[in-house]
């Protein structure tokens, strides 16, 4: 919503007040499109060659992502929580064996099946699966700081791919007023093969390089530098479910009373998104 709404203000503010200012529409509308299939194609052409087929997807799903925001919510993050010590509390109650079935097929999980949404992101579900089978296939109960050690590295290299559609974005941003300043030389090229033409009509010719300039700087601070920004925003938002998993996963292989895991996840979500202690404390209690 926010994004269409800043698109709004965006073109309202350029081209509105150009307009009020007694600026010609027509040669920006004449131009356009000649100038914008050379820098948008360009660039395009530029992000294939320098990106994978998986970061080239993530962009065209981050675009999706910059409308819609951060996928995971309050009641996620509480779900996450809650999922985990569901878990442990198998564990603890019936054992390894009672255990197995749920973290070696999560999709048939009884337990998993109660979060679809969760149970959808297969690199928090791999996290949490992973995890707890240290507990059901070693002879002895693991190093918690070991563990905690490799879920950072786990989850940091996951939101490093994560991030590379952001980056992609970041670098078309920086691309797109040299792309402008292409398209402006190709027009300033065909001026000079037309500089026996009258001034009315070099004039034109001018003022339509001259759009590519102005259409470089305008799509890269105005459209697509904002969205690299956004987006790299919202999956860093997203990113906190991972931080909940780990610290709630750490807490129940250090010991740790529920109450003080509950604050350590809790203390991982930004303000906005953080259920109260007594949300997460309840929903334990079935409440």
């Amino acid at each position: 919503m926010f994004v269409i709404i800043g698109l709004v203000v965006l073109f309202g503010c350029v081209f509105g007040l150009y307009v009020h200012h007694h600026g010609p529409m027509e040669p920006i509308i004449e131009a356009a499109p000649t100038e914008m299939g050379i820098i948008l194609g360009a660039g395009i052409g530029a992000m294939i060659i320098g990106n994978s087929i998986t970061v080239l997807k993530g962009v065209g799903g981050g675009i999706g992502k910059c409308m819609k925001g951060a996928a995971y919510h309050k009641q996620d993050y509480q779900d996450t929580i809650t999922l985990i010590v569901k878990l442990f509390k198998l564990f603890k109650a019936e054992g390894a064996v009672a255990l197995e079935p749920h973290i070696e097929n999560p999709e048939a999980s009884a337990v998993f099946g109660e979060y679809p949404k969760l149970l959808k992101d297969h690199a928090l579900v791999a996290m949490i699966c992973d995890t707890i089978r240290l507990l059901v296939t070693s002879n002895q109960p693991p190093s918690p700081d070991a563990v905690e050690d490799a879920l950072n590295v786990g989850i940091k290299t996951h939101h490093h791919g994560a991030l590379k559609p952001a980056e992609a974005l970041a670098a078309l941003e920086g691309a797109l007023p040299a792309l402008g300043i292409v398209a402006c030389v190709l027009g300033v090229v065909k001026t000079m093969a037309a500089i026996d033409q009258p001034p009315p009509v070099l004039g034109g010719l001018i003022g339509s390089a001259l759009v590519g300039t102005f259409l470089g700087v305008f799509m890269a601070y105005g459209i697509v530098g904002p969205l690299a920004g956004r987006l790299k925003q919202v999956i860093d938002e997203e990113a906190q479910i991972y931080q909940v998993a780990k610290f709630t996963l750490i807490g129940h292989l250090k010991g740790m009373p529920v109450p003080l895991i509950i604050e350590s996840a809790r203390a991982a979500i930004d303000h906005h998104s953080q259920p109260t202690f007594a949300e997460v404390f309840d929903g334990l209690r079935g409440k």
